[in-house]
């Protein structure tokens, strides 16, 4: 009996014990850590942008021309003078788009590296072959023999290299650059001021990137950053600026080497396409976050 009475007060104690255990709070299975991405600037981008580009050549000086009556570009036994003031200047809107890739070597704030090449229209030096003649002239058009630049597109291939602040981004960049166009400017051997041309280019920016879920992300990019930079570009004109300068009402071409045809100021020059340029840009990159 004894035995019986033990086993029941055993069984007794268990079961008050597991409805006790029952009653106790359960401690939570600890959350599932998922880490904050880090933004990195590495990935390919692609974007456009918009701008203004301003002179900064060294020299504008005026260039004129003494005509005499051995020149058909005057009515026989008169003479001309032909002044240009060469005041157009390298300014004028430029917009295109430009392409590149970064690398960043530490995810968060470090250095990064890239390269970026872009294409540009502009619309420089319209009014550069605008003169002013004393005298009865008979011509129809007349041109610049010193020249004064201007430009139809340009670009460039660029390094880049700066420092990244997590998602602000401070550069500088430079290497090689070209452009062509700049309309009928001409020179002593018929050489037309439209070829292609080449130099560099130099400059810094800025560049910001906006979130993820960004009202401008319209390709649903990995990222999209918004940009400001100056850029000076300098393109060698080399000897192409000495040419015709004139057609006259009979179609043919007056140099100034032909008779009756004075250069009497200004001087044949070896200009530079030189200005700068203060553009702001999107763009959209793709890869990693």
């Amino acid at each position: 009996m004894f035995k019986s009475l033990f086993l029941a007060s055993t069984a007794t104690a268990l079961l008050v014990g597991a409805a006790s255990a029952a009653d106790l709070p359960r401690r939570a299975a600890p959350p599932v850590f998922v880490p904050v991405p880090v933004f990195t600037w590495t990935g390919f981008y692609a974007g456009f942008n918009a701008g203004y580009g301003f002179d900064a050549s060294s020299s504008n000086a005026p260039t004129v021309i003494g005509v005499n009556s051995a020149s058909t570009l005057v009515r026989p036994g008169t003479t001309a003078a032909i002044a240009f003031s060469n005041g157009s200047r390298n300014d004028g809107f430029t917009g295109g788009g430009q392409i590149g890739y970064n690398y960043q070597f530490t995810p968060g704030s470090g250095v990064v590296v890239g390269i970026e090449a872009d294409a540009q229209y502009v619309d420089f030096g319209r009014e550069r072959n605008r003169f002013a003649a004393t005298g009865p002239l008979a011509a129809q058009q007349v041109f610049n023999p010193t020249g004064v630049s201007g430009l139809d597109y340009f670009g460039t291939v660029r390094g880049r290299l700066g420092y990244a602040f997590d998602r602000t981004l401070v550069y500088g960049t430079g290497g090689f650059a070209y452009g062509s166009g700049g309309g009928r400017d001409f020179g002593l051997t018929n050489a037309s001021r439209d070829d292609f041309q080449t130099g560099w280019a130099a400059g810094g920016g800025i560049e910001y990137a906006l979130p993820t879920d960004s009202f401008f992300n319209f390709f649903k990019s990995s990222a999209v950053t918004f940009k400001v930079e100056g850029l000076y570009v300098n393109l060698d004109q080399g000897n192409r600026n000495n040419g015709a300068f004139a057609v006259n009402n009979a179609g043919a071409t007056i140099t100034t080497s032909s008779p009756g045809v004075v250069l009497v100021s200004g001087g044949r020059q070896v200009r530079e396409t030189e200005f700068a340029v203060v553009r702001a840009g999107l763009n959209y990159k793709f890869g990693t976050y």
